[in-house]
């Protein structure tokens, strides 16, 4: 550690420039990771605010929940093949306010549980992106679907989906809005159960049948991987670089004794010092990026994304730097003696 240190602090410009980059790629994927969180959160907070458990839905529905009603028959299946299940819909609309304004919102109604909460008929409760906007609890809202208005009761954190804030109904209105008398899918907290002419989803396999949510995290994850792999190639480049001109100083401390693996050591050392460094210096500024960013951007950096994403980093570039070494461990003493010192 001790000559690693030295060295970085001798030849200070070359370790700079790499710590500089690396800072830039570390900064570059927390903020992608943020975004990639922040767009799911927008995309499907509804789903991941619930417990791990089973989605069914008609299997002719091709699993596409707006294409999904249970009947009757399916409904009594699932209540006596699972455990404490869930009925509810979900359906894209909008509403006006007390100045006509239209809002989009996605109406979302189901039987009592402790997953949804449990909304009068003439009620609404929302999403808390509204009440930023301005709206109250007491104001009354209008449908184009429903002869009545709705009033807020209540306003909560959190509750998006496919990219829309969410509303909840009761289900007498919901079925009036929408000419159905039906529910379009169930929800369980049990492992995946066979049932009749219904398919059924892990929590994981159901937000991939939300339109756009698969293509949009798959998008963003490839950056992410290929900016991993692009860290780890800068570290192998560098580090090989490095070493080639080292070749004659590496020959003279083999001929004196020092072991191959402690020359492997050095330069793991001068990796780790440049990760961390350059690590802390991304966290900090995607952390405060993280809080100061406007509400209505969809941003989401969580602590356990940073730690997995610097696990990842210092990994990567250890593998990176050890591909870079092997030459170290191929030096013959005299041979690299004869091509002058560094």
């Amino acid at each position: 550690m001790k000559m690693a240190w030295k060295e970085m602090k001798k030849y200070k410009m070359r370790y700079t420039i790499l710590g500089s980059i690396i800072f830039l790629i570390s900064l570059l994927t927390l903020s992608i990771s943020g975004l990639a969180n922040g767009l799911s959160q927008d995309n499907a907070a509804l789903i991941k605010n619930m417990p791990e458990g089973t989605f069914y839905m008609k299997e002719s529905a091709e699993e596409n929940y707006s294409f999904s009603s249970l009947t009757d028959e399916q409904m009594n299946d699932v209540e006596n093949e699972t455990t404490d299940p869930v009925f509810f819909s979900i359906q894209m609309g909008e509403f006006s306010d007390s100045e006509e304004q239209k809002h989009s919102l996605a109406y979302v109604s189901s039987t009592e549980s402790d997953y949804f909460p449990n909304v009068e008929s003439g009620e609404i409760i929302l999403d808390q992106a509204f009440q930023e906007e301005g709206f109250e609890v007491g104001d009354t809202i209008s449908s184009e679907l429903l002869d009545k208005d709705l009033t807020i009761t209540d306003f909560r954190a959190q509750e998006k989906f496919s990219h829309s804030s969410v509303g909840f109904i009761n289900n007498d209105d919901f079925f009036e809005m929408y000419g159905t008398d039906t529910f379009q899918m169930a929800f369980t907290p049990d492992s995946n159960q066979t049932i009749d002419e219904l398919s059924g989803f892990s929590n994981s396999d159901f937000l991939n049948t939300i339109p756009s949510y698969s293509a949009e995290q798959l998008s963003l994850n490839m950056i992410i991987v290929f900016l991993y792999v692009i860290s780890g190639m800068l570290f192998a480049i560098f580090f090989y670089m490095i070493n080639v001109q080292k070749l004659g100083t590496f020959g003279i401390l083999k001929a004196i004794g020092v072991k191959t693996f402690t020359l492997f050591k050095m330069m793991w050392a001068q990796m780790i010092i440049i990760t961390i460094i350059s690590l802390i210096l991304a966290i900090a500024v995607s952390q405060l990026f993280n809080v100061l960013a406007p509400s209505g951007m969809p941003f989401h950096l969580t602590m356990n994304t940073v730690l997995l994403s610097s696990a990842a980093f210092i990994v990567i570039g250890f593998i990176g730097a050890t591909l870079s070494g092997i030459q170290i461990k191929k030096v013959e003493p005299m041979q690299a003696i004869n091509q002058g010192g560094a």
